[in-house]
């Protein structure tokens, strides 16, 4: 058996078996009906293999969504692979800000790359960034994991100013889409953008994100990329999403930010303290009592699944990150305590 290594440790694990999910970040249970339809009818297109014609309709949606030329978007299969690709542009090494998504240490490691953790404090501001480091790639989340801070554009590119900045976007399109560097991306060759649509679509399983960047960093990023790096069940998802889905996102947003307000509150009376300015589907919370491991493994036990956060450097295990959920899933949570 393999040494526990908190960097590959995600809320899926805590998940398994739980009644009722504040671990895992995907919004509902199964994508929504009109998504359902369309993954349905590509079924029947299986025995094919994932044409050009799809990718093509893919990569124009998103180009589209983002105001981008089609030339800076490379689809693939989530934001991990995303970071799984960045090694190939070959930096001398890498700064990433935390506490924040372990993915990327984890990629740059294997490769040899050295890492260097930069640690925000509490409430884990940006212009708290004490040691910003001086390695040529900087990795940041926007809005961060498990934080939920959103980042003003203009601190993110003072961060990035001569070196290459990689911001993680998975979750700003239910956020704050106005601090988004998609644009930015597109145009210099020294910001890449990650994105995401596995979370907000309840289709993690499915592995859809796209990277924005400058065409000849794109490049960079496919050279070496196998036959139909995505399936057509991914293809047809990215670009029914891309094209259809800008108003309901604009809608969950609003569900989201209004559950958040309401489980903030509910929590706070229960003597929890909300650890940051989250703006993001997920809240990072300190817990009432003196043991908090003890109070998450026995909510564990009763069915209810908490992300743990000591797996995330400058974290420890005081802290929970909960998921944004109804208020009657959070009131089985205050129930239970």
């Amino acid at each position: 058996m393999s040494a526990f290594d908190p960097y590959r440790f995600h809320g899926d694990e805590e998940a398994i078996g739980a009644k009722v999910d504040f671990a895992v970040n995907v919004r509902g249970s199964k994508p929504p009906e009109w998504l359902q339809r369309v993954l349905i009818d590509a079924i029947g297109d299986l025995a094919e293999y994932p044409s050009a014609t799809d990718e093509k309709l893919a990569r124009k949606a998103i180009a589209d969504l983002h105001q981008v030329p089609e030339d800076s978007v490379l689809l693939v299969a989530g934001a991990s692979e995303g970071f799984a690709l960045l090694p190939k542009l070959r930096p001398a090494s890498v700064d990433i800000i935390h506490p924040g998504f372990t993915e990327p240490n984890v990629v740059f490691e294997e490769s040899g790359i050295p890492v260097h953790n930069r640690i925000l404090p509490s409430p884990f501001e940006l212009d708290l960034l004490v040691d910003r480091g001086t390695a040529d790639m900087v990795v940041i989340g926007n809005p961060t994991n498990p934080t939920g801070v959103v980042h003003a554009k203009e601190d993110l590119l003072e961060l990035g100013a001569g070196r290459i900045l990689v911001v993680d976007e998975a979750f700003l399109d239910v956020s704050d889409e106005s601090e988004t560097l998609t644009q930015l991306a597109a145009q210099q060759e020294d910001i890449i953008v990650l994105r995401s649509f596995t979370k907000t679509w309840a289709i993690a399983g499915l592995r859809c994100g796209y990277v924005i960047a400058h065409p000849t960093v794109v490049a960079k990023l496919a050279q070496g990329r196998p036959h139909w790096p995505l399936g057509t069940l991914q293809l047809r998802a990215l670009a029914a999403i891309a094209m259809s889905a800008a108003d309901e996102v604009e809608k969950e947003r609003g569900i989201i930010a209004a559950e958040r307000v309401t489980m903030t509150e509910a929590l706070g009376r229960a003597g929890f303290e909300i650890a940051s300015a989250t703006q993001a589907p997920y809240v990072l919370v300190r817990p009432p009592g003196d043991d908090p491991e003890g109070l998450r493994q026995r909510l564990k036990e009763a069915g209810i699944a908490i992300r743990r956060c000591d797996t995330f450097p400058g974290l420890d295990s005081s802290y929970w990150r909960l998921a944004v959920r109804p208020a009657n899933q959070v009131a089985k949570l205050l129930k239970e305590l």
